[in-house]
């Protein structure tokens, strides 16, 4: 059986690697995508994800329009160096990607009853929408889902965008507390591991001569300028962390990460604004069980190398369900 996953995502060249890995995955059964604002704006991140649909040949997937910005209404700032004007590099998604049908945010709602007990929420971006759907519809909103997988934090080791945050926590740090506290089941996929995610250009190489999916022509211009990026950011690296894979892998692939259950905290304001926040003490505090959050601590790389190849190459390209 298939995990049905709502995915959340901003793509964003990560973001679009873990959208075509969804798609490709038997054991995933991916029944909508939230697009908001993130790596670029809302409106070229719901482009992005209608073009990687379209080539997938799953315009059947629900597109959600996600927020525009954070709860905070501070200004965003977008970086084109890592992901590329448009969000995937150096590809343009041609004009015919245009008038695609997008849903409102209520359509979550729609899904998740739909779904009632057998839906996983992956979040690969920022927490806004998530955050959202509490505020407006209250703390039973999503009690349909079973559980949300969210990459997001970093704990004991810096961060990306500030000296201690992770962006998708630092970006919208209101909402990643919100989400924290009043979502359950939380599986959360930290820098801790996701830093060692990485894919090295070898692979993709080997994957651009050899897969057999439509994805094909975009995996080596996208991963090269994501790589290049992570090249001057990161200096000596092998290759470049998909981060957003991972979420999806741990759910599909038992034992691939290693879990430490604590209750997380974000920092929402000051100068360790994003900050994630969790006892690590070999006696941490006791804190009530329905609050401790899986926070993935350990993961197996070889593992994650070895399952993104076979997704890649497999002949059995998974288009109708």
């Amino acid at each position: 059986m298939a995990y049905n996953v709502l995915m959340i995502a901003d793509p964003g060249i990560d973001d679009s690697f873990a959208i075509m890995y969804a798609l490709l995955n038997p054991k995933i059964n991916l029944v909508g995508i939230v697009s908001g604002y993130g790596n670029t704006p809302k409106e070229k991140s719901v482009k992005n994800t209608a073009y990687l649909l379209t080539l997938g040949g799953r315009e059947d997937i629900p597109i959600i329009a996600g927020a525009a910005g954070p709860i905070s209404g501070e200004s965003i700032v977008f970086y084109p160096e890592i992901h590329g004007k448009e969000g995937l590099g150096p590809i343009k998604p041609p004009d015919t990607i245009q008038n695609v049908k997008v849903y409102d945010i209520n359509k979550i709602l729609e899904i998740v009853t739909q779904y009632k007990g057998n839906l996983v929420i992956v979040s690969v971006g920022r927490l806004t929408e998530l955050a959202l759907m509490f505020i407006l519809y209250g703390n039973d909103a999503l009690k349909g889902v079973n559980s949300f997988y969210i990459m997001g934090g970093a704990f004991l080791v810096p961060g990306n965008i500030s000296s201690e945050a992770e962006a998708n926590f630092y970006v919208d740090p209101i909402a990643a507390d919100t989400v924290m506290e009043k979502a359950h089941n939380i599986h959360l996929f930290p820098l801790n591991i996701t830093n060692k995610a990485l894919i090295t250009p070898d692979i993709i190489d080997f994957l651009s001569k050899n897969s057999p999916t439509p994805f094909k022509p975009l995996l080596k211009p996208a991963f090269d300028y994501y790589y290049k990026a992570y090249q001057k950011n990161v200096p000596g690296i092998k290759g470049a962390p998909l981060h957003d894979v991972v979420p999806l892998m741990a759910l599909t692939e038992p034992g691939f990460v290693e879990y430490i259950p604590r209750r997380v905290r974000v920092e929402e304001f000051g100068n360790a604004k994003g900050k994630s926040i969790a006892d690590f003490r070999p006696k941490p505090d006791k804190e009530p069980v329905n609050t401790l959050d899986y926070i993935g601590m350990e993961a197996d790389i070889q593992k994650f190398v070895v399952n993104f190849m076979e997704i890649f190459l497999q002949g059995n390209f998974k288009k109708d369900l």
